[in-house]
């Protein structure tokens, strides 16, 4: 399982994690699956958390409207949804049970750790199809 980025998208990743912070900040990859199972990011379609004030500093909320503009920005760009970002204010950059919870097995997820207000690094996982657990999905950075 691989994830293709480039050095430009990660950086556009990080920065919408850091200015979210200290709330998660969140959006999704738009790209092409190839033949082999990996799949490349073309373009990031970087969201406002739409969770209560309250929450937000460690839970993100896509509303069916942001699902809706993403598919149709993918479309537009003759791309497909692959994924999600979000950051991890202050955490660790692994999903967390409410992640898997709330997860879907066919996309990637980019989660990006944020400690004091900077993006350190991102990892990308995919759940399983019995939804039991992530697994770690490479990220091959492209230039």
């Amino acid at each position: 399982m691989i994830l293709q980025l480039t050095e430009e998208l990660i950086t556009q990743i990080h920065t919408h994690g850091e200015q979210a912070y200290p709330e998660e900040g969140a959006g999704f990859l738009l790209g092409v699956y190839a033949d082999n199972g990996t799949r490349a990011v073309k373009a990031i379609f970087p969201l406002a958390n739409s969770w209560e004030n309250e929450a937000r500093h460690n839970r993100y909320l896509i509303t069916p409207e942001d699902y809706l503009k993403a598919e149709l920005a993918a479309d537009r760009l003759e791309l497909s949804l692959i994924g999600v970002f979000h950051s991890h204010p202050d955490h660790p950059n692994r999903p967390s049970e409410f992640d898997r919870e709330w997860a879907q097995p066919f996309f990637s997820y980019v989660i990006t750790s944020v400690q004091s207000g900077k993006a350190i690094e991102s990892r990308s996982w995919r759940l399983l199809e019995d939804r039991t657990r992530f697994e770690e999905e490479e990220i091959r950075k492209l230039t």
